[in-house]
């Protein structure tokens, strides 16, 4: 029976998987390794595996099978196939409440995720915790003057989405949008909290109009994104400040070839970039600085730092990251952070703005850097916030705005 053949295949999979890559990545080459499974039978195994890891911590004394079973009757909304064949008596009960199938599963949610006192102080724990058992919706931040053909293709391609303000669309996960509409060109896949880091970059451009120190209107504002990673936020800077002069780095050569590519698609032409590991000494960054700053002095008016961490805001989306997390890895990230700030503070100008992102949930690598920035260097702290979003289906981000006396 296909029921059994599912799930004997993903404690294989399971078995197999030991969290060193993005469990995705490992399922599409076990898949490519092994020809016999249909589109179907793909669909199924994998969510057979996200069923199991989006227990997190909690009853990790289960067996595979049994742990497979319950993180899907968890995370099922309504009655499920495979459920009725090996668990009737829970296939009737998936509409309960969550804390009631939690309850007849015996598992305690709060174990799911156990580490409440490193939170963020907004975080509000219950509902973070049973975010997990939620696969995170599909988001996409509509380029300016680009709204209605995006919706237009949507609708006549039959693919559902709901409106969450004038720039963002919520779509269902598995939504295949590539051959749709134009990726990055008209509309950025990101996620709706990341789209609003824009909120704390439109407190940027209306502070920079007031700003004695700042650029003068007729001058591009010189912004340096220092971890640029895929180029979600420069895109984002580039649709939201009017002009603005580029400035990418990042640890790897290949990220910048990827980001580049990237840009070409989204209309970025003129811009800097250059390799750099900001956790490492000032004088290692300097070379590099002045080739890609083509002479110019080696400040900005702003600079970006989302910064690496432990990505625990995201955890609905890659919940194999959380079932393996380790706790003394938030320090380890937190000491990353405070480097990676002092390098980029350095070369921010008088007057200027530091914009400081994460996507993690931990106090130690949101408030605590921020009280590490404001006790170490004269930045006036204008705004942070925790962007939450485990109660719309989205990721939790952090972001923070200073500026430079």
């Amino acid at each position: 029976m296909k029921y059994f053949s599912h799930i004997n295949t993903a404690v294989q999979l399971l078995q197999q998987y030991n969290g060193s890559v993005p469990f995705g990545s490992f399922i599409k080459q076990f898949f490519s390794q092994h020809k016999k499974y249909g589109s179907k039978d793909r669909k199924n195994i994998s969510h057979l595996g996200y069923a199991f890891f989006r227990l997190g911590k909690a009853g990790l004394q289960l067996p595979v099978e049994e742990r497979i079973l319950t993180g899907l009757f968890l995370s099922s909304p309504e009655p499920n196939e495979l459920l009725q064949h090996l668990k009737p008596d829970w296939n009737e009960k998936t509409q309960l409440p969550l804390a009631e199938k939690a309850q007849l599963a015996g598992i305690a949610l709060n174990e799911l995720f156990p580490w409440s006192a490193e939170l963020s102080e907004e975080v509000a724990y219950e509902p973070f915790c049973a975010s997990f058992l939620t696969q995170p919706d599909l988001f996409l931040r509509l380029r300016p003057g680009k709204a209605a053909v995006v919706k237009n293709k949507l609708q006549q391609a039959g693919i559902a989405f709901k409106e969450i303000n004038p720039s963002c669309l919520a779509l269902p996960n598995a939504s295949k949008i590539d051959t749709v509409i134009e990726t990055d060109r008209e509309a950025v896949i990101q996620d709706y909290s990341s789209q609003r880091i824009g909120e704390l970059m439109e407190l940027i451009r209306a502070s920079t109009a007031l700003s004695p120190n700042s650029s003068a209107p007729s001058t591009p504002l010189r912004v340096w994104d220092a971890c640029a990673a895929s180029g979600g936020k420069s895109i984002l800077a580039s649709d939201i400040f009017p002009r603005i002069d580029l400035t990418v780095s990042d640890v790897r050569k290949s990220i910048l070839i990827n980001l580049e590519q990237r840009f070409v698609t989204a209309g970025i032409k003129n811009y800097h970039s250059f390799i750099a590991d900001l956790s490492t000494s000032s004088s290692n960054i300097q070379p590099a600085f002045a080739r890609a700053s083509s002479g110019k002095h080696s400040t900005f008016d702003i600079i970006i730092t989302d910064v690496p961490c432990s990505g625990s805001g995201t955890w609905s989306r890659t919940p194999e990251q959380l079932y393996y997390f380790e706790p003394q890895q938030i320090e380890r990230y937190s000491t990353l952070q405070k480097k990676i700030v002092e390098q980029a503070i350095a070369h921010l100008k008088p007057g200027g703005f530091l914009l400081y992102c994460t996507c993690s949930v931990f106090k130690k690598e949101n408030e605590e850097v921020v009280q590490h920035i404001q006790e170490k260097h004269a930045l006036q702290l204008l705004k942070k916030e925790l962007l939450t979003g485990y109660t719309q289906k989205a990721d939790t981000l952090f972001g923070a705005v200073f500026q430079k006396r």
